[in-house]
């Protein structure tokens, strides 16, 4: 066999796992056998990791020592998006959260979104000893989003608070043209083929004032660790914009406002308590009790929307706060972990009173926040990202 069928053996061995029934007749050898070990010690030996009596089975031992070996051995062999999925799979399947709470385990896992959220979970269990390397393990992870997010959250929402004051005389160059052509469509000359303008809109420019009041409200039990970190991040980002009013509120069945504490979102984020129940209808009556302008607040509920408080109440909330001109935006997930679970009839309900909710990326959440303070459709994707079909599970 060639170089080239050498290479799939190679590779579907590794995948497979060795045993009776991989088919390869393949034997790893030097670092491919490392590599091999590795997989075994995480995922088993057999195709699916299901090893038969006698087979290897998946386990890393239950000291940290070993596991840090581990750690560091994948580290070598895998790039730094594969290690995050191993370190990912080992603490759902082989239950290693409780040996995070050792500095040595944090020094040698690779730092991710999934890995702060589990730090986070882990927050109240953890030995002081712990504490100052999981917030540096925390500061790496947010610092390294608030520099890839930063930049664009400030420059998308700017150009919306910019283009949020209409003017009727404006410079060529603050020229709505859109708006302006729909404006004078009446005025259409078919012999020329063009509209007469007799009437220009444009952008005003904004001031330093406030001019937006943003809420954001983020259900903090533990399916929604990835979105918390990114609403910190993005809460941090919009605070320090002096034309945006910021307010962060995190809830459970209690509600707690963070907004004191939006400088730093490691601050922010050891201050929320992943886990417990849910009682949206309490954190959206507290948001509603801070809306001071209505017209101009865009409040953003982050939510699963399993509502363990009053259901139609929650639903009366937020159907008072749009009829009095608050922006109000729900969203399922704020990350890139695909379509989440959610609570379908609670979803359909928000959808009928016009508050459509939508899982969205970090990418995507600049351009939401823009459409909401401009009061323009938001920008829905058509599929979820998890690559179901179009609009399943988006309401």
């Amino acid at each position: 066999m060639g170089e080239g069928g050498d290479e799939r053996l190679r590779r579907w061995r590794l995948v497979l796992g060795g045993g009776d029934a991989d088919g390869t007749c393949w034997a790893p050898f030097g670092r491919d056998a490392a590599m091999d070990g590795a997989l075994t010690a995480l995922y088993g030996g057999g195709a699916g990791g299901r090893g038969r009596e006698g087979d290897r089975s998946a386990g890393l031992g239950a000291s940290a020592p070993s596991v840090a070996r581990w750690l560091g051995d994948i580290r070598s062999y895998f790039p730094a998006s594969v290690v995050q999925v191993m370190q990912r799979d080992a603490i759902d399947r082989l239950g290693l959260s409780t040996l995070l709470l050792e500095p040595e385990m944090l020094e040698a896992v690779e730092a991710d979104v999934h890995l702060v959220g589990t730090l986070l979970s882990l927050n109240k269990a953890m030995p002081e000893t712990t504490k100052e390397t999981a917030r540096a393990v925390v500061r790496k992870v947010v610092d390294e989003l608030e520099k890839k997010l930063a930049t664009r959250t400030r420059s998308t929402l700017t150009g919306a608070l910019d283009r949020s004051a209409r003017v009727s005389r404006p410079r060529h160059r603050d020229i709505d043209w859109d708006r302006t052509i729909r404006a004078n469509l009446k005025n259409y000359l078919p012999e020329f083929h063009t509209v007469v303008p007799e009437r220009l809109i444009g952008y005003g420019r904004a001031s330093q004032s406030v001019k937006k009041e943003v809420v954001l409200c983020i259900d903090q039990s533990g399916s929604m660790a990835a979105s918390v970190v990114y609403a910190s991040v993005f809460g941090a980002v919009l605070s320090s914009m002096r034309s945006i009013s910021t307010r962060l509120v995190v809830f459970d069945t209690s509600v707690v406002d963070l907004t004191d504490q939006l400088d730093d979102p490691v601050d922010v984020l050891f201050g929320t308590q992943l886990g417990g129940g849910t009682d949206i209808n309490r954190a959206l009556a507290y948001c509603q009790s801070q809306i001071t302008r209505p017209a101009d607040t865009v409040v953003v509920l982050i939510s699963d929307l399993y509502e363990g408080g009053i259901r139609d109440e929650m639903l009366k909330r937020v159907a008072a706060m749009k009829a009095s001109g608050v922006q109000f935006v729900a969203l399922l997930a704020l990350s890139d972990e695909g379509t989440p679970a959610y609570d379908r009839e609670h979803a359909a309900a928000l959808a009928a009173l016009g508050a459509p909710a939508f899982a969205c990326t970090p990418d995507l959440f600049p351009d939401v926040m823009a459409a909401a303070i401009e009061k323009r459709p938001l920008p829905i994707p058509d599929t979820a990202s998890s690559g179901r079909g179009p609009r399943e599970g988006i309401l």
